[in-house]
């Protein structure tokens, strides 16, 4: 079994765009930064709503999490209605499945005139193992009582064993990449301005915002942070969302089709299941940000595909960061308490296509005076009781990373005894520094101090970056920024 690209199918197969970067001064009614779907959507809302809007984009349209995830749209998330019901109660998970419906009908509408590849598909939720059958069959109770008509089956359109699984018709797959970069196009189309590798270095305090990027200045009355994780600590954020990373393949098949659901186990070790182009899309192997991950997550992946596909050929590897909220819903609404300029929207979970599509809503509702029914259930600064003790576990393994990096001893001497394509923690006075040597045998040193709140990052050799376990920042081998919330580069380090 080869491999062609360890990149995502989607970003290798999106139609070209090239918009350029911020440079020297500009201004608008409202800036949105972040040109994922939550920013490029909120963008979109606000310019047909006659709003002079500008997007900053730090890399690409679409090339974040947009860009390297499964591309289901679909309002039967795994088994979230069991949990919002336990945690929350039926109301609130009722309103979570509207919301979620909401953001499905949102995307198929603003997908249809984008040539994206749209179509329907049934999502389901199914149990691998007769461990899992309680899972389903709560979910199924739970999402039925929320007002999704959904439907429990005994078999499913896939080649691995169903002890069970609950279904919802009528949910959506589409080619995200391009469905991202469609709706930036229409945002241009309304007006309205896209500005592409252009990280933010820096925003003043007050408004009217000032938007500092490495070449440029955009002034703004409005601000919104769609930047995935927030990139500002103002708001206090970071204590109440966990980063999550997952892994994704593509593959051709000998023989047989790729599924035509959209379907994930319930159990744990969880395994998703996608299609696109006739490409099996395999997800899985998830783990918290940060975790010293190694190419085993992949080659489990590809197992596990083989073992239950005819596979022909793994054409795409990838992965990518979700930010999980604490109560397990999402944050759209102001910044802080009582604000009207500044506005966050973040925490989507793995459902980002539904979940940041109705957030964006939210936003453009609020900046524009519209009432929205999902505002409060959103609200960033919401009190959630029942959840507290999650928030405090959360709170405490951040704690852990934080302090206990520090004791952790070097890993060699010196740079000599580093094999190329692999790094290590080395001494570097009385700290350490990380080391990562390329397939050349080119030396690349680092502090490992990450520039947000100064946790220490540990190498990820799965995609040859420094991760932090406490937020989510990705640095490249040389620290650049890849990831925030961390908007400047670690500082190098003589190897």
């Amino acid at each position: 079994m080869t491999t062609t690209a360890e990149q995502s199918l989607w970003l290798a197969t999106a139609r070209e765009s090239r918009r350029a970067p911020l440079r020297g001064r500009e201004e608008a009614d409202v800036a949105v930064l972040g040109g994922g779907i939550a920013g490029v959507t909120t963008a979109l809302v606000l310019a047909r709503r006659g709003v002079d809007v500008a997007v900053v984009e730090a890399g690409r349209i679409a090339a974040g999490a947009t860009g390297n995830n499964t591309a289901k749209v679909t309002a039967l998330q795994s088994t979230i209605y069991s949990t919002l019901t336990r945690e929350h109660g039926p109301e609130t998970a009722s309103a979570y499945a509207r919301a979620a419906q909401s953001g499905v009908e949102l995307v198929g509408r603003l997908a249809e005139p984008l040539g994206c590849g749209l179509r329907r598909a049934p999502a389901t939720t199914f149990a691998l193992t007769a461990g899992e059958q309680a899972a389903v069959r709560d979910e199924y109770e739970s999402a039925a009582r929320a007002g999704l008509p959904v439907e429990r089956v005994t078999s499913l359109d896939l080649p691995v064993p169903v002890h069970g699984a609950v279904r919802l018709p009528g949910q959506l797959a589409l080619h995200p990449a391009d469905y991202v970069r469609g709706l930036a196009g229409a945002v241009e189309a309304e007006g309205g301005r896209v500005f592409e590798d252009s990280r933010v270095r820096h925003v003043s305090t007050t408004g009217p915002y000032r938007v500092h990027t490495d070449d440029g200045v955009l002034k703004a009355g409005t601000l919104v942070v769609a930047t995935h994780y927030p990139i500002l600590d103002r708001g206090v954020f970071f204590p109440r969302l966990k980063v999550q990373r997952s892994y994704c393949v593509a593959a051709t098949l000998r023989t047989g089709a790729p599924p035509g659901e959209l379907a994930i186990s319930a159990g744990s070790p969880l395994w998703s299941f996608a299609a696109h182009g006739g490409r099996l899309i395999l997800g899985g192997q998830g783990h918290p940000a940060g975790e010293r991950a190694g190419f085993g997550r992949y080659l489990a992946l590809d197992e596990f595909a083989s073992r239950h596909f005819d596979v022909e050929e793994v054409t795409h590897r990838w992965s990518a960061q979700d930010a999980v909220v604490y109560d397990g819903i999402p944050l759209a609404g102001p910044y802080l308490p009582g604000a009207r300029r500044l506005w966050v929207a973040a925490g989507f979970g793995k459902w980002g296509l539904a979940m940041g599509t109705v957030a964006a809503e939210v936003v453009a509702d609020g900046i524009t005076g519209s009432d929205n029914p999902y505002r409060d259930l959103f609200a960033p600064h919401r009190v959630s009781l029942r959840s507290a003790p999650k928030l405090v576990r959360q709170n405490t393994e951040v704690a852990k990373d934080l302090i206990g990096d520090r004791l952790v001893p070097a890993e060699a001497r010196d740079s000599g005894e580093i094999p190329a394509g692999e790094a290590r923690v080395l001494p570097d006075g009385f700290g350490r520094k990380g080391v990562y040597r390329d397939r050349a045998g080119e030396l690349h040193g680092v502090s490992l101090r990450c520039t947000h709140l100064g946790c220490f990052v540990r190498f990820n050799a799965a995609e040859r970056s420094w991760d932090c376990p406490c937020h989510g920042s990705r640095f490249d081998i040389d620290g650049t920024v890849l990831e925030g919330p961390a908007t400047r580069p670690l500082p190098r380090r003589k190897p």
